[in-house]
C-alpha cells in the first residue's frame, strides 16, 4: 500500500541522474546563448551608429524646418494681404504657370 521506499543509495542515484540531465540541458543551450549575445552586441553597435548619425543630422533638419516655416509665414502674410491671387500676383521662387 505504501509503495516501494527508495533507499538512500537509490535516492542519491536519482538525484545524480536529474542533476546530470539538467547540466547537459544547460550545456546544450550555451551555443545558442553565445549566438544571441553576439547578435545583441551587433545590434547595440548599430544603434549607437544610428544615434550618432541622428545627432549629427538633427541641427540640419531643424534649420531646414525653420526655413520652411519662414516660407509658410511669408505665404500666409501674402495671402492675408490680398484677397485673390491672380496670374499678375508677384511670386517669389515659384515657376510661372504653363
Amino acid at each position: 500500500m505504501l509503495g516501494p521506499v527508495l533507499t538512500p543509495a537509490q535516492q542519491t542515484l536519482a538525484l545524480v541522474r536529474r542533476t546530470t540531465g539538467a547540466v547537459c540541458g544547460a550545456l546544450a543551450t550555451l551555443p545558442r546563448l553565445t549566438t544571441v549575445l553576439a547578435d545583441l552586441r551587433e545590434t547595440a553597435a548599430q544603434l549607437e551608429r544610428l544615434a550618432t548619425f541622428a545627432a549629427a543630422e538633427l541641427p540640419e533638419i531643424v534649420y531646414q524646418l525653420e526655413a520652411v516655416r519662414a516660407q509658410l509665414i511669408a505665404i500666409e502674410r501674402q495671402l492675408a494681404g490680398e484677397s485673390t491671387v491672380t496670374p499678375a500676383t508677384p511670386r517669389n521662387g515659384s515657376r510661372p504657370p504653363s
